[in-house]
């Protein structure tokens, strides 16, 4: 693919900043649109920012400063959104602004300004494994099953695992299809969901080939550390360099599919260029599962192997948390010929080898008291 001119909305960030990176190594012009948030960077731009990129602070709801920037773009990344599965439900009105109507804003920008629509070839949107809600399962007597959420006496009951929604029998997790039906289990979950159908939605009907990925559990360097809203690798790196135990919910057992930063901008990159990804939402993770207590375990004998800590394993539950998922990454395989680059055990010693440089303020504890005064955390 010849040199294009890219926006990437949310640039400055942990998977945009990547993105831009290997954007600009293949030649292409690139712009970042980015507000520098606060609670990710502090209101300052990043050091690791690309110097052969322009960079542009604004924020995703201002049409005009938007527009601008979209103005002669050919294919724009959207990476912006609030993150933060947990806090979200208790700032809801913020994650809707900040995520559906950003969204909104953009897709509004690109059919109503002819020097936008005119211009622009591909739309690729994050989505977010979390629209899924729990993953898929296979019971013995039913086949597959698309459970919800366990009921709350049984997770007062410390019975965590997944029961078939038929038959009661316990289930066994398998890979997550995109053929699974949505339960987004909060509010972040239903702005990604509202990404996901709004941009895949307004590209089918105007011509505009537009795909959605759907990122699973990302982890690597420039994860913001002191983000008690992040991912769990990084919230964990965090507690591990205050010399505090890592704190697990539920038994420790519970899995997800970790995938490096380099895989997610692998899939965008082949989103772009493949025509077949046209129209499409893609899964976006290794077909890996790993439980969180193992996580934790990991990055304790990584980053500090002669302090003797160990995992506080909760037995608590917060409103919401799902049991097992991880991706059925079959449909991106086949379609456009991705393949995961990046083991766990490899990506946590180079993510171990970059936390270790960092400081990292610990604000899990903060947040853990913002769910329970919410009665979210039990």
């Amino acid at each position: 693919m010849t040199g294009k001119k890219i926006l990437v909305t949310g640039g400055a960030g942990f998977v945009g900043s990547h993105l831009v990176d290997r954007l600009v190594e293949s030649g292409h012009s690139v712009t970042i649109f980015d507000n520098l948030e606060d609670q990710v960077h502090g209101g300052k731009k990043p050091a690791y920012l690309n110097a052969h990129a322009e960079f542009v602070r604004g924020d995703v709801r201002d049409h005009d400063a938007l527009c601008h920037v979209m103005t002669g773009k050919e294919v724009v990344f959207h990476q912006a959104a609030a993150v933060g599965v947990g806090q979200s439900m208790y700032q809801i009105r913020k994650y809707a602004d900040y995520n559906s109507t950003g969204g909104a804003n953009l897709l509004d920008i690109i059919i109503n300004t002819p020097a936008v629509r005119d211009r622009i070839e591909k739309v690729i949107v994050a989505s977010s494994m979390s629209i899924y809600g729990e993953g898929q399962y296979s019971c013995h007597h039913c086949g597959v099953v698309y459970p919800k959420l366990r009921p709350v006496e049984q997770l007062k009951g410390k019975d965590w695992e997944i029961r078939c929604p038929t038959c009661s029998e316990p289930a066994a997790h398998m890979g997550t299809s995109e053929e699974k039906p949505l339960f987004p289990t909060s509010i972040y979950a239903i702005t990604k969901r509202d990404h996901e159908e709004m941009f895949l939605v307004t590209g089918r009907s105007y011509g505009i080939p537009t795909v959605a990925l759907r990122y699973f559990n990302i982890y690597g360097t420039r994860q913001a550390l002191s983000n008690p809203y992040t991912g769990v690798a990084a919230i964990f790196s965090s507690r591990i360099l205050n010399n505090a135990p890592p704190v697990v919910f539920e038994d420790g057992l519970q899995s997800r599919d970790f995938v490096h930063v380099s895989d997610i901008v692998q899939a965008n990159i082949l989103a772009m260029e493949k025509t077949e990804a046209n129209y499409e939402m893609f899964n976006v993770g290794t077909g890996v599962n790993t439980s969180v207590r193992q996580v934790a375990e990991m990055l304790i004998e990584k980053l500090r192997p002669s302090m003797g800590l160990k995992p506080v394993i909760e037995n608590k539950f917060r409103e919401g948390d799902i049991r097992h998922c991880y991706a059925d990454i079959s449909k991106i395989r086949n379609r456009l010929g991705y393949r995961p680059g990046i083991e766990f055990r490899e990506g946590l010693d180079a993510l171990v080898d970059w936390v270790a440089e960092q400081k990292a303020e610990d604000g899990f504890e903060k947040a853990r008291k913002e769910l329970e005064t919410r009665g979210l955390a039990n």
